[in-house]
């Protein structure tokens, strides 16, 4: 998960990398960092803070980071663990002038890099996989930036979408599968804009030029863009189709698909899959949203909005044994009764992971009145971690990976059960190429080097 953003010449680079990070929130909510380097003084300014972009920054912090280049980093922490030293801009002083990285993936081979490097006397300061790469570049042999770059990346396995700056010098880089997103974009008043997503450019109201290719390293000077070296080839590019069906957000625009346009497309061939007798459809919003629509859409089922979420959840000091049943749930979601008494309601959801929440979803929307429950998922079967930047639990944790579908919906207490098959999943982006479906298959195509070498690997970066 996480989201990264980077814009380069232009005066207001930290204020618009600023803007990129609201729209980016929701790749994660536990920290927020923006760099930016000032050509006049020479120095790499920071700012880095816990929770939300709008909890981190206000006017204030902006003015203190000048520069025509500057780079941010939305942080879900899932490899390396909470607090502020793991969380990015990571910032140092090398040989070749101030450095800043922000990294979105997971690297695979992150731990073996690690013991190497510390057996030839590196220092870390953090716990994340991400500081691997700063360590590869700043003790790589070759001469000059880019060939360091160049030496770092080519060492990597796994997930990668990064961005760095060196002085006022950005490189953007995707992995040679290009497993995670990252955007170009043309600001109207001049500038560049690097993001994980199209809907970070929109909120600067900048052009979308094109995405940043698998395994291609771009340098940005300025306003000028050169296409580097590109890393060893892997073979087809595997972008996260989790991204689709998930995590990015529904106005966004990836690898050429509309990220609504691609869930109500896995909705419709849902319904053709799995039909249901009902008198509603309803999603488990707001990531369900667009395939609720095209479940209705194809089914002739009207949809409602028999679910609503509440959007201003935060800690709590409350224990779940103090708030009843549910507890969290009943935190983040509210059934309206009035449309749901009585009814046979059909629910979509994205997916199903451990299958928590959804029991507490199913005994929330019994008790507002439903006649029946018939629960439908617009993604195939979690069966496998992900290792290339989602945050998915250990295999045994995973519901679909430890009990059949009839086992499931008994444990749900639904009525009936669904999901959307692979071939269905893949034949509804056909255009858009091939994708990785290592969370569904278990086909990893990238090595797992750190597993198979009897390394600890987390889940996600």
């Amino acid at each position: 998960m996480c989201g990264i953003v980077a814009v380069s010449g232009t005066s207001e680079a930290a204020k618009l990398v600023y803007l990129g990070m609201y729209a980016l929130q929701h790749r994660g909510q536990e920290a927020a960092g923006i760099t930016a380097y000032d050509r006049k003084t020479g120095v790499a300014h920071r700012h880095r803070a816990p929770g939300l972009v709008s909890e981190g920054f206000n006017e204030e912090v902006l003015a203190g980071l000048p520069g025509d280049v500057a780079l941010g980093h939305i942080r879900y922490s899932t490899a390396g663990g909470a607090g502020l030293k793991n969380s990015q801009p990571i910032r140092v002083g090398y040989r070749e002038g101030q450095l800043a990285l922000v990294h979105n993936g997971n690297l695979t081979n992150a731990n073996e890099l690690r013991s190497r490097l510390v057996n030839e006397g590196a220092l870390f300061q953090s716990s994340i996989d991400s500081e691997t790469i700063v360590h590869l570049i700043a003790r790589s042999p070759r001469g000059g930036v880019e060939a360091q770059i160049d030496d770092a990346l080519s060492q990597l396995t796994g997930a990668f979408s990064v961005l760095i700056t060196v002085n006022d010098t950005l490189y953007a880089a995707r992995d040679p599968f290009g497993y995670r997103p990252l955007v170009i974009g043309h600001l109207p008043a001049g500038g560049v804009v690097v993001a994980s997503e199209s809907c970070a450019l929109d909120i600067m109201g900048a052009r979308f030029v094109r995405d940043v290719e698998p395994g291609e390293v771009l340098r940005i000077q300025g306003t000028e863009m050169t296409s580097l070296r590109p890393l060893r080839p892997e073979g087809e590019p595997q972008p996260c189709i989790f991204e689709l069906v998930y995590f990015a957000r529904p106005d966004t625009h990836l690898w050429g698909y509309s990220v609504d346009r691609a869930r109500r497309v896995f909705g419709r061939r849902l319904a053709d899959e799995h039909p249901a007798d009902a008198d509603i459809v309803i999603s488990v919003p707001d990531s369900a949203n667009s395939a609720a629509l095209g479940y209705a859409e194809q089914s002739g089922i009207p949809f409602e909005l028999g679910l609503i979420r509440n959007h201003y959840v935060g800690r709590t000091f409350i224990e779940p044994s103090q708030a009843g049943r549910d507890f969290k749930v009943r935190m983040k979601y509210n059934a309206v009764r009035e449309i749901l008494a009585g009814k046979r309601v059909v629910v979509v959801d994205d997916s199903l992971v451990r299958g928590t929440t959804s029991r507490g979803l199913v005994n929330m929307l019994r008790e507002a009145g439903a006649k029946e429950v018939h629960f439908r998922l617009a993604s195939p079967p979690v069966r496998h971690p992900c290792f290339y930047g989602i945050d998915m639990p250990t295999r045994e944790e995973l519901i679909a990976a430890n009990r059949t579908p009839d086992e499931i919906a008994a444990y749900l207490g639904v009525d009936s059960l669904g999901y959307l098959s692979q071939e269905g999943m893949l034949d509804g982006v056909s255009g858009a190429g091939s994708f990785c479906t290592a969370c569904f298959s278990g086909d990893y195509r990238a090595p797992l080097v750190d597993q198979e070498r009897g390394y600890a690997m987390s889940s996600h970066c």
